[in-house]
């Protein structure tokens, strides 16, 4: 897989019926190693690892319903009372981050609620920090460690 511009991580990799598999410590199973996994896995363990949330804090791949249609987030980080923190949407580290990602993480963003937004695909990272009053988001330079 390709070196992503997050920190190192060793994680267990086995392979079955000609598949790559990645262990996911939060849904304590193995994943099928696809460009993306590989980006959410290294974010997760950034957020673990770097800026100190708590794993029990974050769900990956959690379902949403959005005009009828069930969506998923890629990691979604709660705070401390159970609402929604911070969305994150992982593209593989092939796939430019576009408006339409922006689009699609806001849509998600609308029912969720969410205090901060980010879009990653690995290589580039986007961290926004919602202004709910004026209903835009400002960047910022990096992810707020977890208080």
């Amino acid at each position: 897989m390709i070196k992503l511009n997050l920190p190192t991580y060793n994680f267990r990799l086995k392979s079955k019926e000609n598949k790559t598999l990645i262990f996911d410590k939060l849904r304590k199973k193995y994943m099928v190693l696809t460009p993306e996994e590989w980006v959410r896995q290294h974010f997760v363990r950034f957020l673990i690892d770097k800026k100190n949330y708590p794993a029990s804090l974050i769900a990956l791949e959690k379902q949403l319903t959005i005009n009828n249609r069930k969506k998923r987030t890629d990691i979604l980080v709660f705070n401390s009372k159970g609402n929604p923190e911070i969305i994150v949407e992982c593209k593989a580290p092939s796939i430019k981050i576009t408006q339409d990602t922006f689009d699609q993480i806001a849509r998600y963003n609308l029912k969720l609620k969410a205090n901060f937004l980010i879009v990653t695909n690995g290589l580039e990272h986007f961290y926004c920090k919602m202004d709910f009053e004026n209903e835009t988001y400002i960047f910022l330079k990096e992810v707020p460690n977890y208080k």
